[in-house]
């Protein structure tokens, strides 16, 4: 309840600091309405308004916090997301924490963590057996259509970057890529040596899969390409 609601005494309010704490302390006793916010009332509601306060965007400090954070793939720092939602630092990292307790206190499957100097969604430690079975049970699963190209990019560009397959595709595919990865078609192979990225490459189970004894025997892409396809990468 905002300070301004509180009731109180309605008499005269001319009187000293002292008088008026008198006051106040007999007012809430009391229950007479009229009461005016005390000045040394406000941090605590104005507290609460500028956590409520929307950023730039016309949206919730939270409501954007969990946006962003719902799409990354690792940890983001809290001076990154004031920057972005333009909100100072303290503010922001006093949101996550917040939201942090909150996930905890509802027991939600999922929570968020402050790791590496940034903050990220995990699964609850308690749900990993769930989340397990889920994973093993889905290996019997036909693939997505999006999962199957992304799975055709790793195998001719192969080892490629998460952002390549993106680029060529046209859209992220990095919730695709930990789905194969997931289960066993795809593979970790290592760092690009200029950008650092995380390299990937299809598995044995991947040759398994389709009969294959090697990636040679894989079809020539040549003849599904169209005619314009080197000015199409020139251009990605």
């Amino acid at each position: 309840m905002e300070a301004s609601d509180t009731p109180g005494s309605g008499g005269d309010l001319s009187g000293s600091a002292g008088d008026g704490r008198e006051r106040d302390g007999g007012a809430l006793a009391s229950g007479s309405p009229g009461r005016p916010r005390r000045d040394h009332e406000v941090p605590a509601s104005s507290e609460a308004r500028d956590a409520a306060e929307p950023p730039a965007e016309g949206i919730t400090l939270t409501a954007a916090l969990e946006a962003i954070l719902m799409v990354v793939d690792e940890p983001v720092a809290e001076v990154t997301l004031a920057q972005v939602l333009e909100r100072p630092t303290a503010e922001v990292a006093a949101a996550l924490r917040a939201l942090s307790a909150e996930y905890t206190a509802s027991g939600r499957g999922f929570d968020l963590r402050e790791v590496a100097g940034g903050w990220r969604f995990y699964t609850r430690a308690e749900c990993a057996p769930v989340v397990e079975r889920f994973v093993r049970d889905g290996q019997q699963a036909r693939l997505t259509q999006a999962a199957l190209e992304t799975l055709a990019v790793v195998a001719y560009r192969q080892p490629v970057s998460r952002a390549r397959v993106a680029a060529v595709r046209g859209v992220n595919s990095d919730g695709v890529m930990r789905t194969l990865v997931a289960r066993g078609l795809v593979e970790e192979a290592g760092t690009d040596p200029e950008s650092q990225a995380v390299l990937y490459r299809t598995t044995n189970y991947f040759l398994e899969k389709l009969g294959l004894r090697s990636l040679d025997e894989l079809p020539e892409l040549a003849p599904f390409l169209p005619d314009d396809v080197e000015t199409l990468e020139e251009q990605k």
